[in-house]
């Protein structure tokens, strides 16, 4: 049975592709901060196990890797997708609030990659997914800390496809379009619409149509997918 470690597992695209994996016969750890009721319903409902850590701390985060791979035996794959935001201009954004999108989205990917990679060389196999978005492709007014943070985990992904290949180790990213998540909750209804007319398909994405791409990145059916 194929086995992986989400990040951010507890809601949102992390909460889908829980389900996703666990529906189709994985076996799934998942880590969460702050959301402990949802964490333990979507634990009982799917059979995954929750782990609490906060990645912006670098033993939280080596801690949640060791749990998973011994709770699973090992790991076959693993989804960094841990991720907040902070809307505002970016003249009127401390260094403090900078610090704080980067220390979850890029820094909390790093830290938790680091003993998974060092478990995954040593099987010689596995596949990496980090959850990025279109605005780290494109940019985003009043989102620049976040689009920086998962620009980032777009580079960090093209790098680490050519460190690990030589090991058998896929690594790539996935850069989702508007998807209706509680991420837009601040968003007002008009600015949600809004958004939706901007989709070249005119609504926004669900996360179980993430979940379903991010599957099959990390399938076999993908094996020669990488850097992507």
């Amino acid at each position: 049975m194929k086995t992986s470690l989400v990040t951010g597992g507890s809601r949102g695209i992390g909460k889908a592709i829980v389900q996703h994996l666990s529906q189709t016969g994985w076996q799934v750890v998942f880590s969460y901060c702050h959301s402990q009721d949802a964490a333990m319903s979507l634990a009982k409902q799917t059979g995954a196990y929750a782990i609490r850590a906060d990645l912006r701390k670098e033993d939280q985060a080596q801690a949640l890797a060791e749990q998973a791979i011994r709770v699973l035996g090992h790991l076959d794959s693993a989804v960094f997708n841990a991720g907040i935001s902070i809307s505002g201009l970016l003249q009127d954004m401390s260094a403090t609030q900078w610090d704080e999108v980067f220390s979850v989205n890029l820094r909390g990917a790093f830290l938790t990659a680091r003993p998974v990679i060092s478990h995954m060389v040593s099987r010689k196999t596995g596949s990496l997914l980090l959850i990025s978005s279109i605005w780290g492709l494109r940019g985003a007014s009043c989102e620049a800390s976040y689009a920086a943070s998962k620009a980032g985990l777009i580079g960090l992904a093209a790098s680490l496809a050519q460190e690990l290949g030589p090991c058998g180790i896929r690594v790539n990213s996935l850069a989702p379009g508007a998807i209706a998540t509680d991420m837009l909750n601040e968003y007002t209804a008009d600015e949600r619409n809004a958004l939706a007319e901007r989709c070249l398909l005119k609504r926004l994405g669900a996360p179980e149509e993430v979940a379903k791409a991010a599957a099959f990145l990390l399938s076999q059916e993908a094996s020669y997918i990488t850097g992507q």
